[in-house]
């Protein structure tokens, strides 16, 4: 009797995890409901796992104080935010994916780059899985002109694809997107784990053999993460994510990996009708619209990567009807402000146990660094005691559970951020200023606790 050449594999969605039987809960990575079925063929096993005997691979060590790097390795994108977040350039032979919510820019940007590496001279071919390319005719036109460097190829067959990049040999390729991509080799339908995971990995070995610097669009899930097997972010070199509501003129590209740079690193632009253009002043264009003499509003400094950014921290605090106030939290931790609202009822005798409060971030950024933490518990209790705090104050700083400020990180570098964009007073934690060295341009104020906090408040009413 013949064998079956079929039979099925469980994946998970989030790590890759394989199983014969479908499972509840993914013992890798622990999320739930995340197995899929799918029908592997095996007789079409990739050769990735297989260790071929016949041929004769060269092998070289190298001394690693003898490896020489060159600087002119990276090539400029022609967009400074950009450049930034990828740690200086595009390095050859890297493999890149970026992810983000439909209609954010992804594809628009990664146009803008086409256009800008083609007018160097650069080689450049955009492979699109998605799009006619009338439909992308009519976003470059948009955008602006192009040189006859940019190449056009919509396939959705990677060894079409491979073909192809052997036949034009560019130095840069754009895949737009992964989940369209399909191996003829794995049975299962495109966009799957397993045709995810295949097409990644033969893209990899094509950036990395033929010394191609290549860039991956990836969609995302519901939970903004990119969708796929998380693996998919372990096999290439960088990860940018575009944030931003689509609905919104504003977008950050943030990097959440990068083997090239330092990590969490952003850019800002904005969506124009030519296109996405660059915010050479973040800190500026976050602030703009802020009102004046108003309670609950404060300007608080974030570290992003190495660029220190000025944002809006807006709280509004008022007294509930219902038995469970309501709390509501916009770019920044539901569970730190919850747990920053303890710490003033408990340290200063402030009830907030019977008022709804809702905390944003003007402008729709998301923060995560424990240096805000001063901003947030400044704009409650202004709120609440309806103070409003003066337009040209900055503060920072991290608030411990027993009410005290306790230093953070870069603080001469948040301080000449404000300097720049004219405010006139910074308030930090009592152990960094003790560090600083005092300027006439800038009046800078220590705080020890919450009490202080709450009295320096006080003193401005």
């Amino acid at each position: 009797m013949k064998q079956k050449s079929k039979k099925t594999i469980f994946y998970c969605q989030q790590c890759g995890y394989e199983s014969t039987k479908w499972l509840g809960q993914c013992p890798a990575c622990k999320e739930w409901n995340t197995f899929v079925e799918e029908v592997v063929d095996k007789k079409s096993i990739s050769s990735s796992g297989k260790i071929n005997t016949s041929v004769k691979r060269e092998t070289q060590t190298y001394v690693l104080n003898e490896i020489k790097i060159d600087e002119q390795d990276r090539m400029m994108t022609g967009m400074k935010e950009l450049d930034r977040v990828l740690g200086g350039g595009i390095v050859k032979g890297s493999l890149t994916l970026i992810g983000g919510d439909p209609g954010i820019g992804k594809s628009t940007l990664l146009l803008q780059v086409c256009r800008n590496l083609s007018s160097q001279g650069e080689n450049v071919l955009y492979v699109s899985g998605e799009e006619s390319p009338q439909q992308i005719k009519i976003r470059a036109d948009r955008i602006g002109k192009f040189t006859n460097e940019l190449k056009l190829f919509c396939e959705t067959n990677l060894s079409t694809i491979r073909a192809t990049i052997e036949k034009e040999k560019p130095s840069v390729v754009i895949i737009d997107s992964i989940q369209t991509m399909y191996d003829e080799n794995v049975t299962s339908t495109p966009g799957s784990v397993s045709q995810v995971r295949e097409a990644t990995a033969v893209l990899m070995q094509i950036a990395k053999g033929m010394n191609i610097s290549m860039f991956i669009v990836g969609h995302v899930t519901k939970e903004g993460v990119v969708a796929g097997p998380r693996v998919l972010e372990h096999m290439v070199d960088t990860v940018l994510y575009f944030e931003g509501d689509r609905h919104e003129s504003y977008r950050i590209l943030r990097g959440v990996k990068n083997r090239f740079g330092s990590t969490n690193e952003i850019g800002v632009f904005e969506m124009r009708q030519m296109g996405l253009v660059e915010v050479e002043n973040p800190s500026e264009f976050m602030l703009s619209g802020k009102p004046k003499d108003a309670s609950g509003s404060v300007v608080t400094c974030s570290i992003e990567g190495t660029r220190p950014i000025l944002l809006e921290i807006q709280a509004l605090v008022c007294h509930s009807f219902f038995n469970n106030p309501r709390r509501t939290a916009t770019g920044l931790d539901y569970n730190r402000v919850n747990l920053l609202m303890a710490v003033i009822e408990k340290r200063l005798g402030v009830r907030l146990s019977d008022c709804d409060a809702y905390v944003n971030i003007a402008g729709g950024a998301k923060l995560n660094e424990p240096g805000v933490d001063l901003g947030i518990v400044i704009a409650v209790l202004s709120s609440h005691l309806d103070i409003a705090v003066d337009d040209g104050i900055v503060c920072f700083g991290e608030v411990g559970l027993s009410g005290e400020i306790r230093s953070v990180n870069s603080v001469e570098q948040r301080i000449n951020e404000a300097k720049k964009l004219g405010f006139k007073t910074c308030i930090v934690p009592e152990v960094s200023k003790r560090k600083l060295i005092e300027s006439k341009d800038i009046n800078i104020i220590g705080v020890k606790n919450l009490q202080d906090v709450l009295q320096l408040l006080s003193s401005r009413k």
